[in-house]
């Protein structure tokens, strides 16, 4: 009986510990504008590429208005 109790202290301050962690890096803002201008950047890099190369686009299908490709 005692085992068990043990174990679940144990799994709650695991849970406790990752709630910790996970809480601290949340509120982590970006310090300068550099840092934000490089999040910017590589958001929109991936908004384009989830466009550019999603199964229609790389199935042969006819381009959309919303495909940013331009040769």
């Amino acid at each position: 009986m005692i085992e068990l109790g043990v174990l679940f202290g144990l799994l709650v301050a695991a849970v406790l510990v990752l709630l910790f962690v996970l809480l601290r890096r949340r509120n982590g803002n970006t310090e300068n504008v550099d840092g934000r201008l490089i999040e910017q950047a590589r958001r929109l890099q991936a908004y384009n590429d989830r466009v550019s190369y999603n199964a229609a686009a790389v199935h042969s299908s006819s381009p959309t208005m919303t495909d940013h490709y331009r040769p």
